[in-house]
């Protein structure tokens, strides 16, 4: 739509703008703020008036500067050149903006969302006289060389194929025309927009039937989150809630990773920017960005801004979905994207709910959360993808009585409580394994029997028995002192110690730590479960216990985290056989 200059600012409060003479527009509408063309969104009409929030900084605005309505919603545009790319909040690749403009985005500065240079090498599904419905796939495109783009036909758009053209093309040439039944052509190209409030469509949705595994122990073996499922990872400042999410990001064997850095702080964000094109994919070999689409919008950033960010990742998200590709959404932090809707809303002179919250702060939660899912995608054949969503949430305090917290726990499944005494203590990830829980795990328990192993959610179920003997224990231990403990009950602590020291403490910079299969830490914990088992017997044939205190095999235990992957299964399969045969010969 053409623009058009209909109104004029009459007040400015930060990020938001009140303009006059607004007839005509819709709310989330997104215009041009005065001179420098500053983007902004309505979010309130009443009369000719409209509140708008603005992406930019509003400094040195005045009353009677020009406001104009470009008659579009807040859209990204989805097609071949996402992956690799750094955008902020209103996917503006912030590589172009630094070569126009430096290390600073200029007010009202804008560049092509995708690469418009760039050919891409267009392979045809469709042929001409296909029938195609929204969502169908028209054609590939090598995007990078671990990922085929499938470039789809938009949602809501349908017809027969008149013609389709193949070879190299940019993402804005003409590929194919479809005549819709009333006669209508459509020309279609090789991307497509699509406004980030506005869930994308899908045929069905399903309950998760797999775990995402993510290569951190403590998450994959007791508190797994399914691949189309939701998790939180709340926790005060310090506890590790970011280095989880980059581990998630890194390891996480999705197809497609979106890392939304969403009000954090700016030397967080610098080390993900800096570290992910240096990492290698453990799945594929490759350098990890050739999945990956990174969206930065740090806090020294104009607040509402924020806002726009989570939706933006989520619905670039959809999108690889929608190809049949499983997704992980990261967003750090949710309680930053709050927090810019607190601050906006107090603006606004709304009404405010708990600790000065929007009162529909429970509502954009769940509606932001309820876009994961494993489901059926659109169109005539059958195409499942998956989108799954980790959101680190930052209460002041740590307090999980936090309206921010409590919102996310009503709608998510897994729930990754992070410990500020754990982090004190050294022990990362600093994860409670007695607060916190997974919705998932038994529904995944017949997967780990079929594709890991029979008894892998036994031992799961054992251990976690041992540490929770451990915390009652403790209470004594406190007391009266560890020494005070009959024989049997100082194995359960040994145990419990094994457990937390040896499997769930887990080096996120260390080259082998950093990453565990699912097969390494199957044994791992067999290991540990066959080594409590066995020793209870030597004590009940009459072993000492220091001699079991001090065995050897506890020091073997302690190792086993650091053994590379590549002979890791092998070693501990080894130590497995042999602990029954020393467990006995200390019992004589």
């Amino acid at each position: 739509m053409t623009e058009e200059k209909i109104g004029r600012v009459v007040k400015i409060s930060g990020p938001l703008v009140v303009a006059e003479n607004m007839t005509g527009a819709k709310m989330y509408d997104v215009v041009r703020v005065s001179e420098h063309g500053l983007i902004g969104e309505i979010i309130e009409l009443n009369g000719d008036l409209a509140s708008i929030q603005v992406y930019e900084e509003t400094g040195g605005l005045g009353p009677g500067e020009p406001v104009t309505l470009t008659g579009e919603s807040l859209s990204v545009e989805l097609g071949p050149g996402l992956l690799t790319s750094i955008y902020d909040g209103i996917q503006r690749p912030l590589d172009d903006i630094a070569e126009k403009a430096g290390d600073f985005i200029s007010r009202g500065i804008t560049a092509d969302r995708l690469p418009r240079d760039i050919k891409w090498d267009f392979k045809p599904v469709a042929k001409p006289g296909d029938k195609l419905l929204g969502g169908d796939i028209l054609g590939t495109v090598q995007e990078t060389s671990i990922i085929e783009h499938k470039v789809l036909v938009p949602p809501g758009i349908s017809g027969e194929v008149v013609s389709i053209e193949s070879g190299e093309h940019t993402v804005e040439d003409e590929i194919c025309v479809l005549r819709a039944e009333d006669g209508t052509e459509r020309k279609l190209k090789m991307f497509h927009s699509w406004p980030v409030r506005v869930a994308r469509p899908f045929k069905k949705k399903h309950l998760p039937r797999t775990p995402l595994t993510t290569g951190q122990r403590v998450i994959d073996t007791f508190f797994p989150v399914g691949k189309g499922g939701t998790a939180c990872v709340p926790g005060p400042f310090g506890s590790g809630k970011t280095v989880i999410q980059h581990q998630l990001a890194k390891w996480a064997d999705a197809d497609i990773i979106v890392y939304v850095g969403c009000g954090e702080r700016g030397n967080e964000m610098t080390d993900v920017l800096n570290e992910f094109p240096e990492l290698i994919d453990p799945h594929t070999g490759e350098p990890l960005m050739k999945r990956t689409v990174l969206i930065a919008n740090t806090s020294n950033m104009p607040v509402a801004a924020r806002e726009a960010s989570v939706y933006t990742g989520i619905t670039i998200a959809e999108y690889f979905r929608d190809m049949g590709y499983s997704v992980a959404l990261m967003a750090d932090s949710t309680s930053r994207w709050a927090e810019a809707m607190r601050e906006i809303s107090g603006r606004l002179e709304e009404m405010p709910g708990d600790e000065g919250y929007p009162a529909y702060l429970a509502r954009r939660i769940a509606e932001f959360y309820e876009r994961s899912g494993w489901v059926d995608a659109l169109g005539s054949g059958e195409r499942t993808g998956a989108l799954t969503v980790v959101g680190a949430v930052s209460p002041p305090g740590g307090d999980l009585a936090d309206p921010v917290v409590q919102a996310t726990l009503r709608v998510v499944r897994v729930f990754w409580s992070l410990e500020a005494e754990l982090a004190y203590q050294r022990h990362y990830p600093a994860i409670s394994w007695l607060n916190s829980y997974s919705l998932y795990g038994d529904v995944f328990d017949e997967y780990y029997r079929e594709n890991v192993s029979p008894d892998f959610p036994d031992d799961r179920s054992k251990a976690m028995a041992i540490l929770q003997n451990e915390a009652d224990l403790n209470e004594i231990v406190k007391l009266v002192g560890a020494e005070a403990l009959d024989a049997p009950d100082r194995l359960t602590l040994d145990a419990a110690r094994s457990i937390r020291e040896d499997f769930l403490q887990q080096h996120a910079f260390h080259e082998v730590d950093t990453f565990c299969s699912t097969e390494k830490q199957r044994a791992m914990l067999k290991a540990i479960i066959t080594f409590e088992a066995e020793a209870r017997k030597a004590l009940s044939a009459g072993a000492p216990f220091k001699a079991i205190d001090e065995h050897p095999v506890l020091e073997e235990l302690a190792r086993m985290k650091r053994i590379p992957e590549e002979e890791a299964v092998a070693t501990i399969e080894s130590l497995i056989e042999r602990i029954p045969k020393e467990m006995a010969e200390l019992a004589g």
